[in-house]
């Protein structure tokens, strides 16, 4: 695998890098700071995980877009890597679209995706879903696409949720229409079958290609990477991956914790390990060249709060 790169590098660029590009999901800046020390080149902030893990809700419109917004500046402060932020409808009409954009690509983000659920929208992955006539959405990519500051820079990807509520043909004619309105790249949610899949890359064989794999309950299949990208898909998302295995962890951790059962060593980073994950020595090093350790002002601080949280 490449080494990772940094915000600096554009989505367009990744993609031509990475086929398929893997998106696991940061719920939050530690997420994010685990995903970029495992190797990955990018990831995705996605509502599913900010509303499950932040807020402990469902991803039923609960929140809106200064609630995300705010997780999205948290988790992306911590790491560099290129980010690709749901969107979810633009939360309103066009204005609400333009307004989103320009403050998404005032703090880095380097690729959004946008939906044409019809509010209250939610997970792309749960039955019910409605979608907004294909003209709206047009309407909302068109405006998108004026909002950027730099028309090469922030990559906009149009997503479909039609599969369920009006079939695969109607889904696919939005596709086309969407990236006529200057969509960057498609998106299918909630695609239920390997068929499908293929059906999809199939038509959309030369054009930057999403999809989601919900693991744990979703609607698509599991197919390993090398395979979709194979069928043609560029782009993959993994909302739940990360998040429902941390879920069943805390689960476990609480059940021990109750029986009175020791932590398992093996089931748990050390302090020293978690210590290099958020970067201790790197503030340490601040202390050292620039706190004289003396009165409570100075940069002896960080000393006194290491021992405390050590005991």
């Amino acid at each position: 695998m490449p080494r990772p790169v940094n915000r600096r590098c554009t989505w367009r660029e990744l993609l031509r890098t990475y086929r398929p590009l893997q998106l696991p999901a940061a719920h939050d800046a530690l997420a994010a700071r685990l995903i970029e020390q495992a190797g990955f080149p990018a990831y995705q902030v996605g509502g599913f995980a900010i509303d499950g893990a932040r807020f402990g809700l469902p991803d039923i419109d609960l929140t809106r877009f200064a609630e995300k917004f705010a997780a999205v500046r948290e988790i992306m402060a911590v790491s560099g890597l290129p980010v690709l932020v749901d969107a979810d409808d633009g939360y309103g009409d066009v204005k609400n679209v333009s307004h989103t954009i320009h403050l998404y690509e005032s703090i880095g983000v380097s690729a959004v995706f946008l939906e044409d659920q019809q509010p209250p929208k939610r997970c792309g992955h749960m039955a019910g879903k409605k979608v907004i006539p294909a003209g709206f959405m047009e309407e909302k990519i068109r405006a998108a696409v004026d909002a950027r500051s730099n028309q090469n820079g922030l990559f906009l990807i149009a997503r479909s949720d039609a599969i369920e509520p009006h079939g695969m043909k109607d889904a696919i004619e939005r596709g086309h229409r969407y990236l006529k309105a200057g969509a960057d790249g498609i998106y299918f949610d909630g695609v239920q079958s390997k068929k499908e899949l293929k059906q999809i890359g199939c038509e959309f064989r030369n054009v930057p290609l999403v999809t989601t794999i919900l693991e744990g309950g979703g609607e698509t299949p599991w197919v390993a990477p090398a395979e979709m990208a194979e069928m043609g898909f560029s782009m993959i998302l993994y909302p739940t991956t990360v998040l429902f295995r941390i879920t069943r962890t805390i689960q476990r951790a609480l059940a021990d914790l109750k029986a009175g059962r020791e932590m398992p060593k093996k089931d748990s980073v050390t302090m020293k390990e978690f210590e290099q994950i958020v970067d201790l020595p790197f503030w340490s090093e601040i202390e050292t060249k620039f706190g004289s350790g003396e009165g409570e002002q100075g940069g002896g601080t960080l000393s006194r709060l290491k021992q405390r949280l050590v005991g």
